[in-house]
């Protein structure tokens, strides 16, 4: 098959085959590039803004009710020597998310990357599942990244920018005490599929979808010793390991889009 290959595939210079794969140790390969980190100050968002800002972005993060994390992850940006910049957001409210967009614009004229990381997490048992929390983790889960997609476009369009929504083993995997946040990110996989139709060629749409991360919360530690132990790959994610996806999709050629990257040791096989 190789002989099908076009001459100037085969002669693909070294240092693009590089930079594709993250091999240049220490290279800023964002640098010069906007991102934004929808609830950016702490757990995933805050791996997540951290890594790109290591790559060299300069870094905005969203936050609601987080204030005191927001300025202490704003300042692990800045120590690393980024450009960094926090705004407090409403993902579900249309004015709250237009406002952030004036701020973010003001601040740093435009947007490279939009990480869709906002959203929230709850049990519940069925028979007990309020309308209120139906409609509440819809809002946030699927109706945030809607709106703040929509809200940047302009920006992200025109500097061939790159979206990447946070999924969830739970959107591939029902689970009975979360049906409503198991539908919510099943409604954001397809979301992120129809925008990335809907937006190509100017801007990319990808979806990291984690399994069971352990980020070192006491009252989880029982729970995710069992899920270990049900995981192929015998342990669990951590922040590091979504934001080295988020990274891979936020270096990646434009050519990939729609695509849902399970950050979750096998667990969903």
């Amino acid at each position: 098959m190789l002989d099908r290959v076009p001459n100037e595939s085969r002669s693909l210079p070294w240092d693009k085959v590089q930079s594709c794969f993250h091999m240049e140790s220490g290279r800023k390969i964002l640098k010069g590039k906007v991102a934004l980190i929808t609830g950016g100050a702490k757990r995933l968002g805050r791996a997540s803004a951290l890594a790109l800002a290591k790559a060299g972005a300069n870094v905005a993060i969203t936050y609601l009710r987080s204030q005191r994390e927001a300025e202490k992850t704003l300042k692990e940006i800045q120590d690393l020597g980024g450009s960094g910049f926090a705004v407090r957001c409403d993902v579900s409210r249309e004015s709250s998310v237009r406002n952030s967009v004036r701020a973010v614009a003001q601040r740093f004229g435009g947007l490279d990357i939009l990480v869709n990381n906002a959203g929230n997490y709850e049990t519940v048992a069925f028979d007990r599942l309020t309308l209120e929390q139906w409609d509440a983790i819809f809002a946030s889960n699927v109706r945030g990244p809607f709106l703040v997609s929509r809200e940047y476009l302009k920006f992200l369009g025109a500097r061939e920018g790159k979206i990447i929504n946070m999924g969830s083993l739970g959107g591939l995997r029902a689970w009975a005490t979360h049906a409503h946040y198991s539908s919510s990110k099943a409604a954001l996989h397809m979301l992120t599929k129809a925008m990335a139709k809907a937006l190509a060629p100017n801007v990319a749409v990808n979806c990291v979808a984690p399994g069971m991360i352990d980020l070192g919360d006491p009252k989880a530690a029982a729970f995710m010793r069992r899920m270990k132990k049900q995981t192929p790959m015998r342990r669990n994610g951590t922040g590091e390991d979504v934001a080295a996806a988020v990274l891979f999709f936020a270096t990646a050629p434009q050519f990939i889009t729609g695509q849902i990257l399970w950050v979750d040791g096998g667990l969903g096989l």
